[in-house]
């Protein structure tokens, strides 16, 4: 059985600023592209790598990427939301049988201890989500600004990537997407909760594996 990561990487970057998306600035010697997609090919229990790029920074991509990652198969443009650009990467897979972490290229500190994880709890289950625990309370509130709610923090995670599915479980919740209209995720998870797909698996995440979002987190 195959295990496929697709990454993430067409966002603009529009939080981060500067003169070329976040994912081709340098952290050492390598991109946050790089470093991402070195993660999943060092591993041995991932097979095929698919990354997903905004369609301006192709041929960048290209001469970037290829001849440097025996696992990448193919790099594809994205859409312009986040669902979208998760869709071409999940279909850019013609199996239905495996499993498939997504992953968003920002996240470069992804640890093999995550990636194993979410492998191994796809042997049972179809979803799972990499989260952490909050250590704020986090409130709810309403239109006007006002606090609405302060839920349990013990019941509440922070969510981080990979999101690791059985391919035929998400490749569904894609299709149904794309019918609803009215539909707003930010994240493949949210898809599978929407229409009651399967149930999602928490394994724990890390503090480390930080998303770069602004100047400030390459430091």
């Amino acid at each position: 059985m195959k295990n496929y990561a697709v990454i993430l990487a067409s966002g603009s970057s529009n939080r981060f600023g500067g003169n070329i998306p976040k994912q081709f600035v340098k952290l050492g010697n390598e991109t946050i592209l790089e470093k991402s997609i070195r993660a999943f090919e060092i591993n041995s229990n991932i097979t095929d790598i698919i990354v997903v790029i905004n369609p301006d920074y192709i041929d960048m991509t290209k001469d970037l990427l290829l001849n440097k990652f025996s696992k990448l198969r193919s790099i594809i443009t994205g859409g312009s939301t986040r669902q979208e650009s998760s869709y071409n990467g999940v279909f850019a897979i013609r199996e239905n049988e495996g499993n498939v972490l997504i992953h968003d290229a920002a996240r470069p500190f992804v640890t093999q201890e995550i990636i194993n994880n979410c492998l191994e709890k796809l042997k049972d289950e179809k979803a799972v989500g990499v989260a952490i625990k909050s250590v704020d309370t986090v409130i709810k509130i309403d239109e006007s600004g006002y606090i609405q709610e302060i839920p349990q923090r013990n019941f509440l995670r922070r969510i981080q990537t990979p999101q690791g599915f059985n391919i035929e479980t998400i490749k569904m919740a894609h299709d149904m997407a794309r019918q609803d209209k009215s539909l707003l995720v930010t994240d493949d998870c949210g898809m599978v909760l929407h229409f009651n797909l399967a149930k999602i698996a928490v394994i724990n995440g890390d503090e480390c594996n930080i998303k770069i979002t602004n100047q400030s987190d390459i430091k």
